[in-house]
């Protein structure tokens, strides 16, 4: 079996048996990688907390037909510990790590700038340097344009004009009163300058709101399901 070393952060776990687990993971020269962790659950397990949600480990992996399994694994920081004992923040890197294993539906795939983003959302999300839903939001936005999916914010996806006050997921993001199709809500000049904040991962201007509006995250929420096909479940628990 062959082996090889990456560093990773734990997206989710699964029971597997009486005492492993199934560790899905985002790493930062494999892409996602699932890994089964023997003996884990045990009291007495070498691994301890390193394989828990958010954890960011080096990891020694052995190849396998289904899953890969880890050998060793060492911290190399501990986001979990800044983020579990806040509820808000608990819920926001629950709804980054979804996100990031529905964007990479294959395994094996390098995704480094995937990876440099959500471990420098999880490291904010840690330090409570900014919201916890404006971080979330903008990292949801940005991994999704990284994978293809870029917002449209600034003119309208049929004409080009400046003029936006409407926005449609399905069209591809904002559009003028002249053009916009049916399914088109209607949104004010604010809640597009947050989104543009958001997506362009403008912290000044997003930390002097006091709150976001909550349109915001109805849209990121909206583009995100439209285009993964599946809702981003912990979203919902943001609200």
């Amino acid at each position: 079996m062959a082996l090889y070393r990456d560093e990773a952060v734990v997206l989710r776990t699964a029971k597997l048996g009486e005492a492993d687990r199934i560790i899905t993971l985002l790493t930062r020269d494999h892409g996602k990688v699932r890994a089964v962790a023997k003996g884990v659950r045990r009291t007495k397990s070498r691994f301890g907390a390193r394989l828990e949600p958010f954890m960011r480990v080096d990891l020694l992996l052995g190849e396998g037909r289904t899953f890969d399994s880890v050998r060793q694994a060492e911290s190399i920081s501990a986001y979990a510990g800044g983020i579990t004992g806040d509820y808000a923040t608990y819920t926001a890197a629950s709804a980054m790590c979804e996100t990031a294993t529905d964007l990479l539906p294959a395994e094996h795939e390098p995704a480094a700038a995937q990876y440099r983003l959500l471990i420098a959302a999880l490291g904010a999300l840690s330090r409570h340097l900014h919201d916890p839903q404006a971080i979330a939001l903008s990292y949801i936005l940005r991994a999704m344009s990284l994978a293809g999916w870029t917002i449209r914010l600034d003119s309208c996806v049929v004409c080009g004009s400046q003029d936006v006050e409407f926005f449609s997921a399905s069209a591809g993001g904002a559009m003028c009163p002249n053009d916009h199709t049916p399914d088109a809500v209607r949104v004010p000049v604010h809640v597009f300058d947050q989104l543009r904040a958001l997506e362009q991962g403008d912290w000044p201007q997003l930390d002097m709101l006091q709150t976001l509006d909550p349109r915001c995250e109805n849209i990121v929420r909206e583009w995100a399901q439209y285009y993964l096909e599946r809702p981003i479940r912990s979203l919902r628990l943001l609200d």
